[in-house]
Order: C-alpha cells, then sequence, then structure tokens
C-alpha cells in the first residue's frame, strides 16, 4: 500500500538481470550478487509446484486475460472457492509501481489481503529482508541513477522475462501456485518497468503459516526461473509433471549450508570442487539442448500420434478421400498381427461373453422391431443383418473392436418412418431401399470431403440430452406395451373358457396380464441384481464378473424357465421363423424390388428419400463416431490406431446395401463396443499397494469379432428355441436397459440434485466449483431441448425430424451458452470427466462410461 493515497498496489522487490538486484527502502537498487535460498523456501515451493495450477501455451495477451484464465483454473482444480475469485482478479489487476514511483507514492509499506478487499496486518515482515539488509545500504546501490536503457544493455536481445507475484490473503485455506507459460511473449501493461515481453509468469498467495515466508517463496521461484536448465525445461515441458522432474533436479543439485561456525571465508571456498560437480551432473544431461530462443515460435504440442500431430485421425489432410487412404496406411499394416495376436485364451473368453451380450439385444430388438412393422422385418432379419455385417465390419474396419448392432435410437427410427409410410399409403420395406440408396451417397461425400472431423463439436451437452432421451422412450414403450396387454386382458371377475389361442386369443384370458407383469419386473429385477452381483463381496472374483457379465441372458433363461412351468396361462410369445425365412413371407422376400414390391414406388418418394436418409445418417454417424472416440480414448493404450473415415464408410455403406435385402442397417454400439475392448484389457499388477492396476497391453486383433458375428449368424437355427421366449420377457429387457442407460448421465444427476438441498449435494466438479442456480440453468436449458425432443417424437407428422432437432443442440452448445455462462462453468457442466473402467469399483461399470444410449 502507498503511504499517500493508501491505496494498494504491486510492489517491485527484486530483479534478476545475470544476477541478483534487491530494492531498497530508498527507491535504489542494492549491490548485484549471486542468490542464496532458506531451505524453507525450496520446500514450500516443492509443495506448491507439486499442487499448483500450471497452464502452458496461454493465448491470452493481457494480464487480464491471464489472471481470468487462472483463477478459473484456480477453482477448478479446487484451489480456491468460487465466492474468492471476485476479491483475487481484483488484486492481481491491481497497478505495478516500480522503483522510480517511490518517491511519488511517499513510499509503500506491505499489508495483507483481506476477505473484505480492506488491508489490515503486514502483508510482509516489517523489517527488511536479510538480502535488502546486506546488499542495500545507503550508499551501495551500485544502480542509483542508471536509466532504463543503460539496464537494457545488460540484457541479451530477444530476451523473455519472467513475473512473480508473491502475497498474503488470509482468507486462502492454503498457499496456491499457478505457473503460465504464455504461447508469445507479450508485454503486460505496465507490469515490468523494461520494455521487455513476459513469456512466463508465477502467481503464490496464501495464508500466514510458520516456516512460511513468502518473499523468500517469490524469490525461489526467481532464481528457479533464471537457472539455465530449468529454464529450457519450463519452455519445453508439456505437463506438470515434466516442470516438477526439473525442479526436483535443481534440488538434488543444490547445496544447504549448516548452521555451523565457519573459520575463515576461505574455508568456504573448499565448497568450490562440491558446486562445481554438481553443476556438471546437472548440465550433463541437457548439454545438448539447445537455447530455449530456439523454440520460439515452435508448435511444442504437435507431434506424430498426438492429437493435433500430424497422424491425428480427427486432422484435415485437405486431399479428396485423404483421410480414408490415411486411415487404411495407418491400420492395414497391423493386419497380420491382428489374427496373430488372437492366439490367446482371452480372446476365446470375450468371444463367448461378447456372444451373448450381443444376442441378447438382437433378439430383444428383433421382436420389438417385428411388433413396430408388422413384421416386415424382425429377429430373422436382424440376426442375419447383425452377422453378415459384422463379419464384413471384422474383416476389413480400422476398428475391428467395435461390435456392429441395432440400438434404441434406430428403433425409434424405425417406427417413425413406418408410421409416415402407413400415413401416405407407401410401401414402407421399398421405401428403406431408396433411403439406403441416399445413405451410400450421403456417405461417400462426407468420407471424400473428410466430414468425420466434425465428431468434435458434439460434446457431452448433447450426448446427454440424445441418451436421456432414448432412455425415456426405452421406459415409456416398457409400460405402454404392458398397458395394452392389461387392456387386452383386462382383470375381471368372469372369463370366457372356450378362448382359442391360434394365432392369437380372440377374447381375454385369466392371468395373462398379471403373470405378464412378472416376467417382465422379474427379468427387470434379475438382470439388475446380477449386475450389481458383480461389484458384491460373494464369492470369488471371477466367479463373480462372470455372474454379472451374463446377467441378461441368465434373467431371460430364469423367466423363460417359470413361463415353461405355468402352463395353463397364456403370454403372447417371440415371433421367429422357421429357419432362414422372412419374418412376414406373405409381404415380402429376401430381395425388395426398388420400384415396388405390390405397387408402383412414387418417383417423388424415391427423390424425397435423402430427408430420411439425412436423419438415418445423422442417427447413425453420432452412435458410431462417438463409441470410436470413446474406444480410442488414450489411458485405453491401444497401438494399432483407429480410422473413423473408413469404419464410417464401411457401417453406413453396408446398411445402405442391406436395405435391398430387407435388413436393418446397424451402427456401432457404445456399451457392446466398451465390454468388448475391456475384455480384451490385459491388466498389469499394482505398482504399489492401493494403487490402481495399470493397463499392460490390449488385444487389438478382428478374430473375437469375427467369430462373435458367426455364432450369431448360427443363432437363427435357434427359432424353436427362441419362439418360447414370452414378449413380456423382453419387455423387462427393454426397460433394463432403459434405466442402466441413465448410469453415467450427469444430466440425470443433475436433475435429481433439484429435489435435494444444497448440504446434500455431491463433492464433484460441476456442484463445487459452480453455483447452484447457474448449474439449475443450465439443467433446465437441457430439460427444455429434452422436452422439444419429446414433443417432436410424440407426433408422427413431427416425429421424423427428430434427429435434425437432436443436431441443432450442437450449434446451440456451441455458440449460445458460451454467451450464458463462463468457460469455466461449461468445462465443469460439459467436460468429458468419464473415465475408463477397467476394474470395476462398487456400483461402477461400463455404463457409467459411456453417455451413448444402449
Amino acid at each position: 500500500m502507498d503511504e499517500k493515497s493508501q491505496e494498494l498496489r504491486w510492489m517491485e522487490a527484486a530483479r534478476w538481470v545475470r544476477l541478483e538486484e534487491n530494492l531498497g527502502k530508498d527507491g535504489t537498487w542494492g549491490h548485484p550478487h549471486l542468490s542464496s535460498l532458506t531451505f524453507w523456501s525450496l520446500l514450500d515451493l516443492q509443495r506448491a509446484f507439486a499442487k499448483g495450477t500450471v497452464l502452458l501455451d496461454l493465448s491470452e495477451t493481457s494480464l487480464a486475460g491471464v489472471a481470468n484464465q487462472l483463477l478459473d483454473t484456480f477453482i477448478y482444480e479446487g484451489q480456491i472457492q468460487p465466492q474468492d475469485r471476485d476479491e483475487l482478479l481484483r488484486v492481481l489487476l491491481l497497478q505495478h509501481s516500480h522503483a522510480g514511483d517511490l518517491e511519488a507514492l511517499g513510499g509503500t509499506k506491505p499489508t495483507v489481503l483481506t476477505r473484505s478487499g480492506d488491508p489490515s496486518q503486514p502483508l510482509l515482515p516489517q523489517h527488511p529482508s536479510l538480502e535488502t539488509q546486506l546488499f542495500c545500504e545507503q550508499g551501495e546501490g551500485s544502480t542509483k541513477g542508471h536509466s532504463p536503457s543503460e539496464i537494457l544493455e545488460k540484457i541479451p536481445p530477444d530476451s523473455e522475462a519472467t513475473l512473480v507475484l508473491v502475497g498474503r490473503a488470509t482468507f486462502l485455506k492454503q498457499p496456491v501456485l499457478g505457473f503460465v507459460r504464455l504461447q508469445e511473449a507479450t508485454e503486460l501493461e505496465d507490469a515490468v518497468e523494461l520494455p521487455v515481453p513476459v513469456r512466463f509468469l508465477f502467481v503464490l498467495l496464501g495464508p500466514e503459516a510458520l516456516h512460511t515466508d513468502y518473499t523468500q517463496l517469490g524469490r525461489a521461484a526467481a532464481i528457479l526461473m533464471s537457472e539455465r536448465v530449468f529454464r529450457m525445461d519450463a519452455y519445453l515441458a508439456q505437463s506438470r509433471g515434466e516442470l516438477v522432474h526439473s525442479l526436483e533436479g535443481f534440488l538434488d543439485c543444490s547445496l544447504v549450508l549448516p548452521p555451523s561456525d565457519i573459520p575463515s571465508e576461505q574455508a568456504l571456498l573448499s565448497l568450490v570442487p562440491v558446486q562445481r560437480e554438481l553443476l556438471r551432473r546437472r548440465y550433463l544431461t541437457s548439454s545438448a539442448k539447445p537455447d530455449p530462443s530456439f523454440y520460439k515460435g515452435l508448435d511444442l504440442n504437435g507431434g506424430p500420434g498426438v492429437p493435433g500431430g500430424p497422424d491425428d485421425p480427427l486432422q484435415r489432410t485437405g486431399k479428396f478421400f485423404g483421410g480414408l487412404v490415411r486411415d487404411i496406411k495407418r491400420r492395414y499394416p497391423h493386419y497380420l498381427s491382428d489374427i496373430t495376436d488372437a492366439l490367446s485364451p482371452q480372446v476365446l473368453a470375450a468371444v463367448i461373453f461378447i456372444y451373448f451380450a450381443a444376442l441378447s439385444p438382437a433378439i430383444t430388438f428383433g421382436g420389438l422391431l417385428g411388433q413396430k412393422t408388422q413384421n416386415l422385418m424382425g429377429v430373422s432379419e436382424l440376426l442375419i443383418s447383425t452377422a453378415v455385417q459384422g463379419i464384413l465390419f471384422a474383416l476389413l474396419a480400422a476398428q475391428p473392436l467395435l461390435v456392429v448392432g441395432f440400438s434404441g435410437p434406430l428403433l425409434v427410427f424405425e417406427e417413425s418412418f413406418f408410421s409416415f409410410c402407413n400415413s401416405f399409403g407407401l410401401e414402407y420395406i421399398v421405401g428403406r431401399v431408396w433411403i439406403g440408396f441416399w445413405l451410400i451417397l450421403l456417405v461417400m461425400l462426407v468420407v471424400a470431403f473428410e466430414g468425420s472431423v466434425l465428431v468434435r463439436f458434439i460434446s457431452r451437452y448433447t450426448q446427454e440430452i440424445f441418451s436421456f432421451l432414448i432412455s425415456l422412450i426405452f421406459v415409456y414403450e416398457t409400460f405402454t406395451k404392458l398397458i395394452k396387454i392389461f387392456q387386452s386382458h383386462p382383470l375381471q371377475k368372469n372369463y370366457n373358457h372356450n378362448v382359442t389361442i391360434d394365432p392369437k386369443p380372440w377374447a381375454p384370458l385369466p392371468n395373462t396380464a398379471l403373470l405378464s407383469l412378472v416376467l417382465m419386473a422379474g427379468t427387470f429385477f434379475f438382470a439388475i441384481m446380477l449386475r450389481k452381483f458383480k461389484n458384491s463381496s460373494y464369492f470369488p472374483g471371477k466367479l463373480r464378473r462372470v455372474i454379472g457379465d451374463f446377467g441378461v441372458p441368465i434373467s431371460i433363461l430364469i423367466m423363460v424357465m417359470v413361463d415353461f412351468f405355468i402352463q395353463d396361462t397364456y403370454t403372447e410369445k417371440l415371433s421367429v421363423p422357421k429357419g432362414i425365412t422372412v419374418s412376414n413371407p406373405s409381404a415380402r422376400g429376401w430381395v425388395i424390388h426398388p420400384l415396388g414390391e405390390h405397387k408402383v414406388f412414387p418417383i417423388w418418394m424415391m427423390a424425397a428419400s435423402a430427408i430420411p436418409a439425412l436423419l438415418v445418417f445423422i442417427l447413425i454417424f453420432l452412435e458410431s463416431q462417438i463409441t470410436t472416440l470413446i474406444i480410442s480414448k488414450p489411458e485405453r493404450k491401444l497401438v494399432k490406431g483407429s480410422g473413423f473415415h473408413l469404419d464410417l464408410l464401411l457401417v453406413i455403406g453396408m446398411g445402405g446395401l442391406a436395405t435391398i435385402f430387407g435388413m436393418p442397417w446397424l451402427s456401432a454400439t457404445t456399451v457392446r463396443s466398451v465390454t468388448h475392448a475391456n475384455a480384451l484389457t490385459v491388466m498389469g499388477k499394482a505398482s504399489s499397494p492401493g494403487s490402481a492396476a495399470q493397463i499392460q497391453e490390449v488385444k487389438e486383433q478382428r478374430i473375437s469379432g469375427l467369430l462373435v458375428s458367426v455364432l450369431v449368424g448360427v443363432s437363427i437355427l435357434m427359432g424353436p428355441i427362441l419362439s418360447h421366449i414370452p414378449l413380456a420377457v423382453l419387455f423387462g429387457i427393454f426397460l433394463y436397459m432403459g434405466v442402466t442407460s441413465l448410469s453415467g448421465i450427469q444430466l440425470f444427476d443433475r436433475i435429481l440434485l433439484l429435489f435435494k438441498p444444497p448440504k446434500y449435494h455431491p463433492d464433484v466438479p460441476y456442484v463445487k466449483r459452480v453455483k447452484t442456480w447457474r448449474m439449475h440453468l443450465f439443467t433446465g436449458i437441457q430439460i427444455i431441448c429434452l422436452a422439444v425432443l419429446w414433443a417432436a417424437k410424440s407426433f408422427s407428422s413431427t416425429s421424423l425430424a427428430l434427429p435434425f432437432i437432436l443436431i441443432l443442440t450442437v450449434p446451440l452448445r456451441r455458440l449460445l451458452l458460451p454467451l450464458i455462462f463462463r468457460n469455466l462453468e461449461l468445462q465443469c457442466l460439459d467436460a468429458d470427466d468419464a473415465k475408463p473402467t477397467f476394474d470395476e469399483e462398487e456400483g461402477q461399470d461400463e455404463y457409467d462410461e459411456v453417455a451413448m444410449p444402449v
């Protein structure tokens, strides 16, 4: 604080131009001297750095921009509370004063920062520091009267500065450190007296603590940056860990003088050889490094194999079909190893598990698809389509760990398109053929112009709205079907006992509705309990995992057996044709004529089919590309790469051709793909007790996906067995998929928080780092989007536009929400913070990792 106007300001205390110079009380610079450090300042700096915030290559060009970014990151990383932000921002943007300003200010005195903003007790000790006492005695200032131009003569050309800001704040709970490396050196207003651009910024603030002297802590940071090796590492570092490692090397080569009597100054010279040897070791590993100026303007973030580097699969090549060619060149050289790497017992175990994981939804969705399309497509078509497309994908894909299959969003579209065709008197199965033709054209255009890079813009905001909508549809459809059973077979006092059941009963039957309810609830209950059983403490771990992983087929088997032994009560069964025949032979064959099966397909609809084709494309693009992103996370340590362009071309191209044979189009299914990747992940032992196990390798190969698809195709011969499955059991699985899809959806968790007092809110970033009312505002906007999508789905005239309305949430998130919420709030509320789940914890499994529908 200055003595004249009693205003808070930053006051320069020391500077380093080759040697250290300290500012005396009279505004003169002391004698230049070698820097020395206290033992506690080194320890405090190491502790602060280990927990501190590091921002590398920040693109800001003003001190205000840097301060805002730094404080947002402080809050995001839990270093400060959100309510402290405004006061700290005001302090960081205070005016900077230098040696030449002391006379005009009438002197300065140290103050401490309080939450109210009013200064109180001394910020720094009232007595001058040891360096000031020793080197700033009156008359000893060697640079008194030197102009800035004279000082600049000592500074090499193209030099860059480091600004170190230190101080005490009583309301902070712990010392906070912020280290910032700017992308380009910038002159930060009046922060530095000399016209030297600033490249690095240290901020060290904290409460009073024993053995903590913030003046010495600031000196330690400045001395650290003046040391050649650490300065080079600061230019090159890509993470906080690299900086901490370099700091540890600095400490290893630092000498500490014990507080003992020295016989003479000559005795100190005996330490010179020790210091030289430590210095030699310090420079030994870095002597080949060029001067940091060599790295100015160099893109330190790019590089082969990393995001933004030349081998990034989502980086544009600028060439026609360039992304597709790059995918092929990246993945196909590993084709031989994709076969040899499958020679492992773990791959065989994964095949058995994934077979049931793929068969259960194929049967479930096939039965529901048959209901919604009057058996124009059903279990037979879906099983054959899953098998054929799965085999081709396993053989040709760039990421064979993906599992292709049918999913809830595609089921919703099929129902909407079937209703649309019925309303206009069109042949649904022929209309799908023309959609298929347009799909092939669309995917060729998108792949040619590398449109897969657009997946970068699809954030968690859109994914969660999509997932929540599909989950609601699953749950809603389950109870809608159950209500229809109760309407067809109501509970009444008297029933007609002479009712024929071939193919369906013409009158209500007793106990049918109640047994259907029991079968549905039982299937759901067993599937949920077996899923939780995997993370319980009963039985050995491997047995628990097997039971949990096969929970869905086990629950189906149990309830089918219950229905089988209750023979006196009728329940509607799954309609499965015998052998390789279509579900409805009277309505269609295996090849669909594009011009019409039973009547001429109108020419206008051939062209208009481009619109529903675009909607199908959006659905498959969303699910397949986001699934590939999840599988390709760096944490999974895949080494053979992925191919967004090639896989999209295969999935949509095969789906387009499948329509000619009246079979469903498929997409990469999120949960099944993640489960497949997890089953092929080999975990090593934990490095230390209590630490998490590390990934040793992933069996990246094609054989498991190939064998699973072959087994699914053979399952078509199980028609007599599948025909014993009651539809109510499939409704239970449908309900299970709807409920479990809510796991890991932050939107669902935040909706629940609307009904909880703040004191019961969990300790998660989007709660602790965002004000409650603003978190609820974000949730409300998502709920409004969800309501609009539900309304569009509910009306047959707008249901086809559902994917188009969904994709509009992307520009909404990118363009509108940043005007309402700060970057920090969006970073907390819309962050992709789901981590891969390999060893399941209590209540955690693959469903918690994915924010996409089943």
